[in-house]
């Protein structure tokens, strides 16, 4: 087992990665008000682990239940929000009881949203199944619910008291869900680490064949990474939107293809895909570093472009952005391979072409 630390004062907390964690009851026991949490799956995760976790936490002499969501990302909204507070007042819980998110990036999120509403704030923990949860979305805080007109736009920045990666989970993961977590390890090379981004390039294909070793040391680098980032820019005043490559354009591609088509990562890479296009047009990189980015998304099976998205549908969805500011649409832009930055001075006819690549 690695452990890193996320430091923010008295709400630091730290990040468990490693093998036969479900197993490690009392690795959660220190992190709880009280011995008495809820368990938030979903439908696909709990048949395969949901049974283990809760006897690992009732040998540490915890009481836990168990509520149970469905899997998808059309299923992250006030919908499913309001499931979770039900099944939390039926069974009388109190500002004690920690919710623990079993599960992916949608678990993840809906579970900490509820955490941070619920009774005005409650504890949780974050116990992530996927690769995308493990490398991103498990760490830093935001949780969120899903608005018919954007993705993620109802939400707030909430720490959790924990991280546990076990990478056993991985095991089980289907192969479309491991590319579309490889689609944020990529990013983290692309914004902040240009040996890392090499790295990958040597081994995307032990990653995506599901080596053990490869897929560690990539979700230990990510969490560094997103650690240090979160520490410096807790709720994304500067610094940490820099972790949203590709989102701007990947928001919309999910909003516009309808919760659930494409899986976040997915969208995610057609968007970096977009965001390197659109670098090369303003002369930050060349045309070999959209060549080299192009190539690891290509054998890391996940897709660069989107088709049935008009330019002006894509400028709607992209209004609504959470980095536009006072009207103007914002873009994380690369520099380099391993440098960016987010921009504000986009020429209007540079993004009308590489909008028209989706068209």
């Amino acid at each position: 087992m690695q452990t890193l630390s996320v430091a923010l004062g008295d709400r630091s907390y730290p990040i468990h990665v490693g093998r036969g964690l479900l197993e490690r009851g009392d690795l959660v026991v220190p992190h709880l008000t009280q011995k008495r949490v809820a368990v938030v799956s979903n439908e696909t995760v709990a048949p395969l682990y949901l049974a283990r976790f809760i006897q690992a936490l009732k040998r540490g002499g915890v009481e836990a239940f168990s509520i149970v969501i469905p899997d998808g990302e059309q299923f992250k909204n006030w919908d499913t929000l309001n499931t979770i507070f039900d099944q939390l007042l039926t069974a009388r819980s109190d500002r004690g009881t920690t919710l623990i998110a079993l599960g992916g990036g949608v678990v993840g999120d809906i579970t900490g949203f509820a955490a941070a509403t619920y009774q005005r704030g409650v504890p949780y923990v974050q116990v992530p199944t996927t690769l995308l949860a493990q490398v991103d979305s498990s760490v830093g805080g935001k949780t969120a619910v899903n608005h018919p007109r954007g993705k993620n736009m109802i939400g707030a920045f909430y720490q959790p008291r924990l991280v546990l990666s076990d990478m056993d989970t991985l095991s089980t993961l289907p192969d479309r869900e491991l590319k579309a977590g490889l689609a944020e390890v990529i990013k983290y090379g692309l914004i902040r680490d240009a040996e890392f981004f090499g790295w990958l390039e040597t081994h995307i294909d032990r990653l995506v064949a599901k080596d053990a070793e490869a897929l560690s040391r990539a979700v230990v680098r990510c969490c560094e990474i997103k650690a240090s980032v979160v520490q410096n820019d807790e709720r994304e005043e500067g610094e940490r939107a820099l972790l949203n490559f590709g989102h701007t354009f990947g928001h919309a591609i999910e909003t516009g293809m309808g919760y659930g088509a494409w899986l976040h990562g997915e969208a995610v890479a057609a968007g970096m895909a977009m965001a390197c296009d659109l670098s090369a047009r303003l002369g930050l990189i060349s045309a070999s570093d959209v060549e080299r980015i192009s190539a690891v998304l290509a054998r890391a099976g996940l897709p660069t472009a989107v088709r049935g998205l008009s330019a002006e549908r894509f400028r709607s969805l992209m209004s609504v952005d959470k980095k536009a500011q006072a009207g103007r649409l914002r873009f994380i832009l690369l520099n380099g391979i391993g440098s960016a930055s987010l921009r504000a001075d986009v020429p209007p006819e540079e993004l009308d072409r590489t909008l028209s690549r989706a068209a």
